[in-house]
């Protein structure tokens, strides 16, 4: 079986045929790939889907559009993620996205527990993911290699309309966006059919630059130099992959100073507020590709730290006993938000959290995120069951 050659050592010349014989997908391996981006779009449009009623309208899928990659045909032949932005009938502006953008995630997260085809196709690891914006994430297997597909789907506003602009965007457009004061990137779906087509009927030499740069980015990814400082002890340095996750970065930290409690590690970028790494994130998802200093907070020994990220789309840190009860994280709340304990409502990872049960019990750990509501007047659009 041949071997692909290092990109360093491939002439000019070669390039082309390097790209066509490494990196563009083989014929069947996009097939599988389509079959499996099918079964998922069905799904979205299927009848019982559009039936859903609960945010006093019919929920009816409007389009689904493939972006990244695989839709603006610069995917690599080794990607196994795809992509797809749900716009829906029941987001009539900005502002409605944000209010019921979570619900419609914990709709589509039940919904796809049903799905008997997606079930046939080997469905695991179904969660919702938080980010900007937060997305419904899981896993499937294509018929032939059964070769395992994550698929990330995003719910969105088609503010663009039936047809997309070809020249400048109306005024309207980008009034709507300045006053729903989103978060940086939060409303980027809406935009992804211009994203999408931006790069789609570019020339192919164009294409395969890009695809060139990828594969070159996932191969030569460089590690950085971090300096960890902290009050009292001199400077540690570490040599850390930007993509590994800041769990790995605390746990050269513990091996190098020999620390047995919890690490909380801040960052500080120039012009920027103090903001503190989630153990699940990389330095690459703060955009840090370059050598940086991080700063060690003091360490406590029977506490986590666990953000609630609040229905205006901003968080706060609490620090708790991991062996706490929900009801105790809830009293925390209340006393810094002022919002009664007997109306919120914490979900994590798609999961409603019941008062009398402890964190534990939902695998809830250091710097995770929990998101806060507040409970609805009689049944909720997801009663507990």
């Amino acid at each position: 079986m041949a071997v692909m050659p290092e990109l360093f050592e491939t002439p000019a010349s070669r390039l082309n045929s390097f790209v066509s014989q490494w990196l563009q997908p083989c014929r069947a391996w996009k097939e599988e790939v389509q079959e499996v981006v099918r079964t998922v779009e069905q799904f979205l449009r299927q009848e019982h889907f559009q039936g859903e009623r609960g945010l006093d309208q019919e929920v009816r899928v409007l389009k689904v559009v493939k972006v990244g990659s695989l839709g603006n045909g610069t995917v690599l032949r080794s990607t196994k993620e795809v992509e797809l932005v749900v716009f829906l009938s029941c987001f009539h502006s900005f502002q409605e996205e944000i209010k019921y953008h979570r619900d419609i995630l914990r709709l589509l997260w039940r919904k796809v527990l049903c799905c008997q085809d997606l079930l046939a196709l080997g469905l695991i690891d179904l969660r919702v993911a938080q980010g900007v914006p937060d997305t419904l994430v899981f896993t499937i297997h294509t018929k032939g290699t059964m070769e395992p597909i994550t698929v990330t789907i995003v719910p969105a506003y088609r503010v663009l309309g039936p047809s997309v602009p070809t020249s400048q965007l109306p005024a309207l457009i980008y009034v709507s966006l300045i006053k729903a004061c989103g978060d940086p990137g939060n409303f980027s779906p809406s935009f992804s059919e211009l994203q999408k087509n931006f790069v789609k009927y570019r020339p192919t030499k164009l294409k395969s630059l890009l695809r060139l740069v990828k594969h070159w980015y996932q191969q030569r990814a460089r590690d950085i130099q971090v300096t960890v400082e902290q009050q009292g002890f001199p400077d540690l340095t570490l040599r850390v992959n930007p993509y590994e996750s800041i769990k790995m970065v605390k746990e050269k930290i513990q091996g190098r100073r020999a620390y047995s409690s919890l690490q909380h590690l801040s960052l500080q970028a120039p012009g920027r507020r103090r903001q503190l790494l989630r153990s699940q994130s990389c330095l690459a998802d703060y955009g840090i590709f370059s050598n940086t200093h991080i700063y060690l907070l003091a360490t406590m020994p029977c506490v986590i730290q666990v953000f609630v990220k609040k229905p205006d789309g901003g968080s706060h840190a609490y620090a708790i006993d991991p062996k706490s009860f929900v009801l105790g994280l809830k009293q925390q709340i209340e006393d810094h938000q002022g919002l009664p304990k007997q109306q919120q409502q914490l979900q994590f990872q798609g999961q409603v959290l019941q008062d009398w049960l402890g964190l534990g019990y939902y695998g809830i750990q250091d710097s995770d995120t929990l998101i806060l509501s507040k409970k609805k007047a009689g049944e909720g659009l997801f009663p507990d069951s």
